[in-house]
């Protein structure tokens, strides 16, 4: 039901302004404006939605971030008025992974006049993308005793999906349905080093308020990640564009 709900949502919100080539494939996907990040607050609940150019997240929890509530997203494209919707991941209801809606795109300006979760909603635009990291990344290395390791593709996988101000990782199974975990906020990335505020965690909101910090260089489709883990542990990592 969530889900539906979602995409009902992103129904009403589409914005037509210029076109790019869908990476996999022929056919011509319209870039609607909601590239970015979008916040609205309801019942002491953040709702928040993420667009890198082709995958989104929405997700909720509560205004102190200590609880969390719900996490889904997935990929999306533009045919015309139509907008595709292909979940990868659901926190609160497995069975609907891979489930695809169809429906239709209409125009709005600068914000997000939802009628979700209830009539006369409007979504605050926080960012409209932009900058080195605004996409979908997928973790493809990481360093285990002095040597980087490869991650080879798979279904199981963790994901960031990062705009011009905010950031969501996601750990996730897309054959299965199964979610390990999420967690996300803002950051900022200046002079190779990159700084996280992390907002929600799904695992342990004890982490919720934490600031960690790392050093980071993006070359070419990689994005390369060292520093110390909401744990304390040393790490060293390579991430990979998604889209």
């Amino acid at each position: 039901m969530k889900s539906l709900i979602l995409s009902c949502l992103l129904s009403v919100c589409m914005l037509s302004s210029f076109t790019i080539r869908n990476p996999t494939g022929n056919n011509i996907i319209t870039n609607t404006g909601l590239t970015g990040s979008w916040i609205t607050e309801k019942d002491q609940k953040q709702h928040v939605l993420l667009f890198t150019n082709r995958h989104y997240s929405y997700t909720v929890y509560d205004l102190s971030g200590k609880k969390f509530y719900h996490t889904e997203g997935g990929t999306y494209t533009i045919d015309g008025n139509k907008l595709i919707t292909t979940l990868e991941f659901n926190s609160s209801d497995p069975n609907v992974m891979g489930k695809q809606y169809t429906l239709t795109a209409k125009p709005d300006a600068k914000q997000l006049n939802i009628n979700w979760p209830e009539e006369g909603t409007i979504w605050k635009r926080i960012d409209s993308g932009g900058g080195e990291l605004n996409a979908t990344w997928r973790i493809t290395g990481r360093e285990q005793q002095g040597t980087m390791n490869p991650i080879q593709k798979s279904a199981r996988k963790t994901i960031k999906i990062i705009t011009g101000q905010r950031f969501q990782w996601a750990a996730i199974n897309t054959a299965t349905g199964e979610f390990f975990g999420t967690g996300g906020g803002t950051f900022t990335f200046k002079d190779g080093r990159y700084t996280e505020q992390i907002d929600f965690f799904s695992r342990d909101g004890s982490r919720v308020g934490m600031s960690l910090s790392f050093e980071g260089k993006v070359e070419g489709s990689n994005w390369h990640h060292k520093g110390k883990s909401s744990k304390g542990d040393p790490i060293y990592e390579i991430w990979s564009k998604e889209d």
